[in-house]
């Protein structure tokens, strides 16, 4: 068995994980969206935008679940995001008042510059690490996130998730090892 860390090793690393995504946040939320686009989006918009797009035909609802907040505040980030020209809102085919979410044109070409920009600044940052040692990391990351989320009591199966955010994860430890229901792949995994 190996050596275990020290509360003070661990309280590091937690400051470690800790500064290395609000770097990321910075660099991806503010500064990449700032410019892709032209300071019309904010963060929390960009991240509706990104949902939407991995999970077309989107509800209110579902905005509501997925940030956390109430189906109210999500109708208001819906609404602004509307007015802008960004989202399109259109009746379900199934139930009329259901009300689904699209992008639009306009809000597509600002995700794609958005991407694209951030794609080549994390390959940038990223070029000097070792494919092979990001990939030990990530696992031992969803490791310590398994055994989290089964210290308090989170790790119900079929539970719905909603811990990737906007990152979807193919190999996501939460979903495969402790049956979490996954947000994004809820409709792939529904019966027709």
């Amino acid at each position: 068995m190996g050596e275990k860390g020290t509360p003070a090793q661990v309280e590091d690393f937690l400051g470690a994980v800790y500064v290395f995504s609000t770097m990321v946040n910075v660099l991806t939320e503010e500064d990449l969206l700032r410019d892709a686009s032209y300071g019309r989006v904010t963060p929390s918009q960009m991240k509706l935008l990104r949902l939407v797009d991995l999970n077309d035909g989107l509800t209110v609802g579902d905005a509501a679940a997925f940030l956390r907040v109430s189906k109210a505040a999500a109708s208001k980030a819906v609404d602004k995001l509307v007015k802008k020209l960004f989202l399109q809102r259109s009746s379900g085919q199934t139930d009329r008042r259901e009300i689904r979410l699209s992008l639009t044109d306009e809000s597509r070409k600002i995700l794609e510059r958005y991407e694209n920009a951030r794609e080549k600044k994390l390959r940038e940052i990223f070029s000097v690490s070792v494919p092979a040692e990001l990939t030990k990391i990530s696992a031992q990351l969803d490791c310590f996130s398994a055994r989290i989320a089964i210290e308090n009591s989170s790790a119900q199966p079929g539970r719905l998730c909603l811990q990737c955010g906007t990152y979807f994860r193919k190999n996501c430890l939460l979903r495969t090892q402790l049956g979490r229901q996954c947000f994004h792949k809820r409709k792939e995994e529904a019966p027709s």
